[in-house]
């Protein structure tokens, strides 16, 4: 397993560095599309692990919604004139708005998750909610590319993934060396109280060095920015977890060996990323 983990992280770490810093926005925005669908394929085995039926029609709805936005809101179209298109931020609030919501949802597991288990429909609107802020805050970071510097967008993405590495091995390391107290057992009962607070402490490490090379920022903003967001990608990986429970599933997929699936991959990132954005217009645009 730690072979298999290895070898998909040497190819995956290279394509996806490559991808966020060299990729045009706009053909960005379009590579997005399969790889969200095939979490969206994913997440139809969290909606009913038994039926394809489900699986490939929450998977061809949300193919074609995210290629409506495409279609909709080009790449190159998000930002005008230094404001974000009402479309995405629309979708980022909704998002930031859901993880509020999936917040109290795991905070009081088993029980909030009486009036929505055995609810397709409602399982169906929750994917859509952790899916497509996801993709539009993935998009709308990304396009934030300018002349005086073309991997603004890129470098914005990477802080965003190396909180979320950074709190997720924080918070692995600190479980395993002083981990006494269960975070949410009902949840996911590995996680502790300490292993979180650990990870929260090793996301400083990325606050060091965004103040190192961007001295002018102002270290207490950066400090909250970071904070939050590395909370949010707990979030969402927690939020991953009880959905998965319900399904009786333990990964949400196998087409990263070692891995699980694209949604295992990705579900710290769903929460972190829209909040991240909504920081980032909040106090920096």
């Amino acid at each position: 397993m730690l072979k298999q983990r290895i070898i998909t992280a040497l190819w995956l770490i290279p394509l996806v560095l490559g991808t966020i810093f060299y990729l045009p926005p706009v053909y960005f925005s379009w590579a997005l599309v399969p790889v969200f669908a095939i979490a969206a394929r994913e997440w139809g085995r969290i909606i009913d692990p038994n039926c394809d039926v489900t699986k490939w029609s929450f998977t061809c709805t949300v193919a074609v919604v995210l290629v409506a936005i495409n279609f909709i809101v080009p790449a190159n179209e998000i930002w005008m004139r230094g404001q974000l298109h009402p479309v995405m931020l629309a979708l980022i609030m909704l998002g930031v708005f859901w993880w509020i919501i999936a917040l109290l949802l795991v905070l009081f597991f088993p029980k909030s998750s009486g009036w929505w288990k055995n609810n397709p429909m409602l399982k169906s609107m929750f994917g859509q909610l952790t899916l497509l802020p996801c993709f539009a805050a993935l998009i709308t970071i990304k396009s934030q590319d300018s002349l005086a510097n073309p991997y603004l967008g890129g470098t914005l993405l990477l802080l965003v993934m190396l909180v979320v590495w950074a709190a997720d091995s924080g918070a692995y390391f600190a479980g395993k060396a002083f981990g006494r107290h269960k975070l949410i057992a009902r949840v996911s009962p590995g996680k502790t109280v300490e292993g979180l607070l650990g990870g929260l402490v090793t996301t400083l490490i990325v606050v060091a060095g965004v103040m190192y090379f961007s001295p002018e920022q102002e270290w207490r903003l950066v400090a909250a920015v970071t904070l939050v967001t590395a909370l949010a990608s707990a979030l969402g990986d927690l939020s991953e977890s009880m959905f998965k429970r319900v399904a009786n599933i333990k990964d949400s997929g196998s087409i990263l060996p070692g891995h699980g699936g694209v949604l295992d991959r990705i579900d710290s990132l769903t929460a972190a990323l829209p909040v991240f954005a909504l920081l980032y217009l909040i106090f920096w645009m």
